[in-house]
């Protein structure tokens, strides 16, 4: 057996340290739920979770971490600590919730809020157990022995603009050494793979508004552009590569039928496998955007929201993180729990092997392909990063899909939370106790980068979109 791997086995064992933060963990259930289901009950979109920071923030400095609230220009970003020096091992979050998919904690669709949002990526469970890990790992190191810093960021806005960007370009990531997450899925497993690149953007036109009766011939309809640069695309889709995606809604399609529309924009996400390829593809459908200014004689403007490259997969913390999700052990579940995921199950129109997944996936052998996007692409490229997923809502349900919702706000993503937070904190703990481990995950990194060109589309010097808070009423 290689020593790396004796080394490995050493560290994931249930040691004195682990333990008292797979304690803290058990005795604080409670207190866990609570924060979830506050996260989920708000359910704000992207750049307003102005309770669910707050609600982080407050937990975390409540527990003895230094935190800044409002960091990098983005009001609900946080970065909190505890600890001091190196190494600095930080692990991530994210509550954004997602509009249109407001739902009930019940086994039918049931919109909380018809048209609202609600967190259909899991991430009411996402932010509050990766808050957990870190209090968790601070439990630990306060028996002393363990060095350096334990770092929480909460990032926002991962569904839109990906916060994590404005974060990096404002020097957040600089001085740590690892970054951990997770996500909730519908199944368990250390992640080693590469996530799809994307960029998404904006395309605006502008042309001259006109009584769509009497003066036709006087306007310029920035409606009839956005509809011909879409025909363009779609004739578009036949020449691209095979892993490529292009989806687009029309954002502002004008006011009324009788005025011609003086604006209107279409929204686009560009994704494939490798970030070259999305920014071919890039450089296409902005072309044909322009042509379509051309044809309609109105005018273009386009804005690069978002630019995130494919997530670089990290071995050594794949490893790390599986041996101590295998410690863990994957989540179970109750008969109640599995036959509310089973009625879930009945729109989805097949048959499903199980209700729950209540085991872990092997770790494959070479990095496998996702077909998700995430900002948190950007920083894999900056430092080393692992993640892995937890079962966390019912199997075979789509992503962004109201039986996520449903699952996150009910004891089944609270049954997962556990799993993530022990998860992450063991991982973290071997980190900081053990340099031969960073050493080894910053050397993967360094071989995995090596020739890569790392371009971004996005705007230098560009700031975030700033939104009011409706109301400071708090609590659930």
């Amino acid at each position: 057996m290689k020593p790396a791997l004796l080394l490995l086995l050493a560290l994931t064992q249930v040691g004195a340290d682990k333990q008292v933060a797979f304690d803290w963990v058990n005795r604080n259930a409670a207190a866990i739920e609570r924060v979830s289901l506050n996260i989920w009950d708000y359910a704000e979109l992207a750049l307003r979770e102005f309770k669910s920071s707050r609600e982080l923030a407050r937990w975390l400095e409540d527990n003895g971490f230094r935190v800044q609230l409002g960091v990098a220009g983005l009001p609900t970003a946080i970065v909190a600590e505890y600890g001091s020096g190196a190494p600095v091992i930080a692990i991530y979050g994210e509550y954004d919730a997602l509009p249109g998919v407001s739902q009930k904690a019940e086994a039918k669709r049931a919109p909380r809020v018809e048209g609202g949002a609600g967190h259909a990526c899991g991430h009411s469970l996402f932010g509050t157990a990766s808050a957990a890990a870190a209090i968790a790992v601070k439990a630990a190191m306060g028996r002393g022995g363990i060095p350096g810093t334990i770092r929480f960021y909460g990032t926002p806005a991962e569904e839109s603009i990906g916060g994590k960007n404005y974060m990096l370009e404002a020097g957040s990531f600089e001085d740590a050494d690892i970054l951990l997450g997770w996500h909730a899925g519908d199944a368990s497993a250390a992640d080693f793979d590469y996530s799809k690149a994307m960029v998404s953007v904006r395309f605006r036109f502008k042309g001259l508004p006109a009584h769509a009766s009497t003066s036709p011939h006087l306007g310029r309809s920035a409606l009839d552009a956005v509809e011909l640069m879409n025909v363009g695309v779609n004739y578009m889709r036949e020449h691209v590569r095979e892993d490529a995606r292009l989806h687009y809604v029309i954002s502002d399609g004008g006011g009324q039928p009788n005025v011609v529309p003086g604006a209107a924009e279409a929204w686009y996400y560009i994704r494939a496998n490798k970030h070259k390829d999305v920014v071919e593809m890039f450089e296409w459908v902005s072309e044909i955007a322009r042509g379509a200014a051309q044809m309609t004689r109105t005018e273009i403007e386009i804005t690069v929201d978002d630019d995130s490259h494919e997530r670089l997969p990290n071995r050594p913390l794949a490893e790390l993180i599986d041996a101590n999700l295998r410690l863990v052990g994957a989540p179970t579940f109750s008969a109640t729990e599995k036959e509310f995921a089973r009625k879930t199950q009945k729109s989805l129109g097949r048959t499903f092997e199980h209700a729950l997944s209540e085991t872990i996936q092997p770790l494959p052998d070479q990095p496998e392909q996702g077909l998700f996007s995430t900002d948190v692409g950007n920083v894999s490229w900056q430092l080393p990063t692992g993640s892995l997923t937890v079962a966390s809502y019912t199997h075979g349900a789509p992503g962004h899909s109201w039986q996520i919702v449903a699952c996150s706000g009910s004891s089944i993503g609270q049954t997962a939370i556990a799993v993530a937070a022990k998860t992450l904190a063991g991982s973290a703990i071997d980190l900081l106790a053990n340099p031969a481990l960073v050493k080894a995950a910053q050397s993967d990194f360094e071989t995995r980068r090596e020739g890569y060109e790392y371009r971004l589309l996005l705007p230098s010097g560009r700031k975030a979109p700033q939104f009011a808070e409706p109301s400071r009423t708090e609590g659930r």
